[in-house]
Formats: C-alpha cells, structure tokens, sequence
C-alpha cells in the first residue's frame, strides 16, 4: 500500500517546494512595493524586498533539499541487531 500512494508523497513535496520558493519573492516584492507607496520612499526599497525575498527563497530550497536528503538516508539504513536476535 506504502508504494502505491508514493507518487502522490511526490507530488505534495514538489508542490511544497514550489510553494516554498515563490511565496517569500511574491511577499517581500508585494511588502516592498507597499512600504514605498505608504512612505513614499525611491526605487530601492523595491530592490532590498527583492533580495530578502531571493534570500529567503534560498533557504526554504536549502531547508527542503536537507530533508529531502535526510529521508532518503532513512531508507538505506540497516535497522540494526534487535533486542530478541542477538547470538
């Protein structure tokens, strides 16, 4: 049963990731652009929210990709000796 839904795992991660890195870029651009429209401030405000928001894209991707390694070395560890198959 565990192999028949594991497309679906696929695909929730991917949107996941996905989400994860265009959601900081829209919010910071969309902050930055009403933070100079509400005080009036020049163009650079707008260049700041961009580089947060590539920023903070990066390490939702760096975060994702650890766990996504993380759970791929799970799977390819020997469970080890239990209690009751000693020799």
């Amino acid at each position: 049963m565990k192999k028949g839904f594991g497309f679906l795992k696929n695909i929730v991660w991917l949107t996941q990731l996905g989400l994860s890195v265009a959601a900081p870029i829209v919010l910071c651009v969309l902050g930055s652009v009403w933070l100079r429209n509400r005080l009036e401030l020049g163009a650079w405000v707008i260049a700041v929210g961009v580089l947060l928001g590539v920023g903070a894209s990066f390490a939702a991707l760096w975060q994702n990709l650890k766990e996504l390694d993380r759970q791929a070395g799970e799977d390819d560890t020997d469970p080890g000796v239990g209690f009751n198959d000693h020799k």
